[in-house]
C-alpha cells in the first residue's frame, strides 16, 4: 500500500483516485483554495463528485487546502498533480516547503508553458520552480492518453501512458497504478508524451470545424451527411504536423502515433469542449463571439493554450511547416476568422 496524495480536486483528480484505490493504496485528494465549497459538497454528498456524477469509492479522503500543508508533512509516496496548467506555479508554492528529494511526483495536467521566454512543458517547469527553491533531485512523471475523468470514474477499459526518462521509474508507478480496467504503457519520451497530449487539443478544435470547412457553399444537410471527407484529411494533415511539431522540440516522432496523440486525438475531436469550439469556428464564428454565445462558463483547453503559446510560436516557427496550427493560433490569439489554406 502506497499513501498517495492528489492535490486539486477537479474531474480529473478525483477520478484517478479509483485506481488507485482500487489497488490497494491510501488516498487523499486535497482540494485547492478555491475548491472548499467542492470538498464540502463531496463530504456532505456521500463521496457525489458533481463534475463527474458519481459516487466515488468511501475510501477515498477529501480534505480542504487549509489540510494541505499537514499532510504534505506525513510520510507520502506519491504527489499527484490535478490542478489546472495555470495552477502550476501554485502547486510548486505549495509543496517546496516540503518536498522531500526524489518524491515521485505524477502530472494529470495537460498543457505547456512560455516560460523564461521558451516554450517549456509542464514537468520542466516544475522541476526549474523547485530548484530555484534550492531542490537538485527532482522525480517528475506524466500520465497522458485518452481517458475522460467520468469514463475513468465508473471504470471504463481505458489505456493511459506513464512517461519518465527512467524506465524503471515508470514501470514502478504503473504497479501502482494499473487495474484490470486502467492499463498503462511506459515510456522514457516524457517530453514527446507531454507536447502530444498537449497539442492535441489545438488540432482537435481543427477536425471539429470540418463539417463548417467541408463546402461553404453547400447545403447544411449536405455538409453534416459528407463532411468526415473533409475530416479524415484534416485528422491526417494534424497528425504529419503533430510529428513535426513533438520532433522539433525534442520529442519522438513514434510518440505522437501512440495513446497521446493519436489516441488522445481521437477521443477530442469526436466530442468533448475543444471539437465543440471547432464546430462553431468552422461555422463562421469569431472565437470571442463563440466563447461569449456558446461556451461562456466553460473551459476550452486547446483555446486556453493557444493563447499561452500562440504568440511564441507564431514568431518561432515556420508557417509554411504548420499550416493548421497556424491557422488555429491566429483565428485565437488575433480572433480572426477561421482559414485554411487547402
Amino acid at each position: 500500500m502506497k499513501k498517495i496524495i492528489i492535490i486539486g480536486a477537479g474531474a480529473m483528480g478525483s477520478a484517478f483516485a479509483v485506481p488507485c484505490i482500487d489497488n490497494n493504496n491510501d488516498v487523499t485528494i486535497v482540494g485547492t483554495h478555491l475548491e472548499d465549497n467542492l470538498i464540502d459538497n463531496i463530504n456532505l454528498n456521500k463521496q457525489v463528485h458533481p463534475a463527474l456524477k458519481t459516487q466515488l469509492p468511501i475510501e477515498v479522503k477529501f480534505e480542504r487546502f487549509e489540510k494541505l500543508s499537514s499532510i504534505l508533512k506525513k510520510d507520502i509516496d506519491l504527489i499527484v498533480v490535478g490542478v489546472s496548467s495555470v495552477g502550476i506555479e501554485w502547486f510548486v508554492e505549495q509543496i517546496s516547503k516540503s518536498y522531500r528529494e526524489n518524491l515521485p511526483i505524477i502530472l494529470l495536467t495537460k498543457g505547456l508553458s512560455i516560460f523564461d521566454n521558451e516554450l517549456s512543458t509542464l514537468s520542466d517547469k516544475i522541476k526549474k520552480l523547485l530548484k530555484k527553491e534550492g531542490y537538485k533531485e527532482i522525480n517528475i512523471s506524466a500520465i497522458k492518453g485518452p481517458c475522460l475523468a467520468a469514463g475513468l470514474a465508473n471504470k471504463m477499459r481505458t489505456g493511459t501512458v506513464i512517461a519518465n526518462p527512467n524506465l524503471n521509474e515508470s514501470h514502478n508507478l504503473s504497479k501502482i497504478i494499473s487495474t484490470e480496467y486502467y492499463s498503462t504503457e511506459i515510456s522514457e519520451d516524457l517530453t514527446g508524451v507531454e507536447l502530444s497530449g498537449a497539442i492535441k487539443n489545438i488540432y482537435s478544435m481543427l477536425i471539429g470545424a470540418s463539417e463548417g470547412l467541408s463546402n461553404s457553399k453547400a447545403p447544411k444537410e449536405i455538409q453534416s451527411k459528407y463532411f468526415l471527407n473533409t475530416a479524415a484529411s484534416l485528422i491526417h494533415r494534424s497528425i504529419s504536423e503533430m510529428v513535426e511539431f513533438v520532433s522539433h522540440y525534442g520529442g519522438k516522432a513514434e510518440t505522437v502515433y501512440g495513446l497521446a496523440g493519436l489516441g488522445d486525438l481521437y477521443v477530442s475531436a469526436i466530442g468533448g469542449r475543444n471539437s465543440l469550439m471547432g464546430r462553431y469556428l468552422g461555422e463562421g464564428y469569431l472565437y470571442n463571439d463563440a466563447k461569449e454565445k456558446f461556451m461562456k462558463n466553460i473551459t476550452v483547453e486547446g483555446a486556453q493554450l493557444a493563447l499561452e503559446i500562440g504568440p511564441k510560436i507564431l514568431q518561432d516557427l515556420n508557417p509554411k511547416h504548420f499550416p493548421l496550427m497556424f491557422s488555429m493560433l491566429k483565428t485565437i490569439c488575433e480572433n480572426k476568422k477561421l482559414e485554411i489554406n487547402w
